[in-house]
């Protein structure tokens, strides 16, 4: 269904839109000001919204839509069904390394992955590439990854994950304890790097195959 289908509301719409955004401001940390000002609108739009007898254009909720980070359908009330859509940024393949640095992406991202649950508002996505990692990370599969680190290192001794090192190389490595407080990557095609000192982990909470990618 087309965001402008989904917004075929007009005259007359229910009410559950100014319930569901105002609980996905809250959701996502923003007061009416700053999600005023993230739309490109005036200082009190949002508030105008919520408080008084208005409704948005097709464009302004599509805008508010991807503000609060919540489907259109979800918004109006057309479905209870919660998804999430999350940001690409980067990729990972080319002799393994994660490719570009997802500090100097867009928000928005390279691409979006909606997924058909609700996740935490601090993971992005990490797109494979390559045959580094087969057969368990094939090329296209997508990782879902918590954008800051939530543990210490040594709890991911063992465990996949996209990793940072000292010098600024990005890879999808298996993580294990080398010595003097470094760490060796393990791929199951590729040679292991070993006596790395790591800035980031990137702690994997679920792929997403190329075919069930939306």
């Amino acid at each position: 269904m087309t965001a402008r289908r989904c917004l075929g509301y007009k005259p007359q719409m229910t009410q559950i839109w100014k319930e569901r955004l105002a609980k996905a401001l809250e959701e996502k940390g923003l007061n009416m000001l700053t999600a005023s000002r993230m739309a490109g609108k005036s200082d009190t739009y949002v508030r105008d919204l919520l408080k008084r007898d208005k409704e948005p254009t097709i464009e302004n909720f599509i805008n508010l839509a991807k503000v609060v980070g919540k489907p259109v359908s979800y918004l109006i009330g057309e479905t209870d069904e919660l998804k999430s859509i999350i940001p690409v940024m980067g990729l990972i393949g080319a002799g393994a390394e994660v490719m570009p640095d997802f500090e100097q992406v867009p928000p928005e991202g390279l691409d979006q992955i909606e997924v058909p649950f609700a996740l935490p508002d601090e993971m992005i996505a990490l797109e494979v590439r390559g045959s580094s990692m087969l057969p368990v990370y094939r090329d296209g599969t997508a990782i879902i990854v918590y954008r800051h680190q939530r543990k210490p290192l040594a709890s991911f001794y063992g465990e996949d994950a996209a990793v940072r090192t000292s010098d600024g190389r990005r890879f999808l490595k298996t993580i294990m304890r080398g010595v003097n407080d470094t760490v060796n990557l393990f791929s199951w095609n590729a040679a292991p790097i070993e006596g790395v000192h790591l800035e980031w982990i990137g702690e994997i909470f679920a792929t997403i195959p190329r075919s069930s990618r939306r």
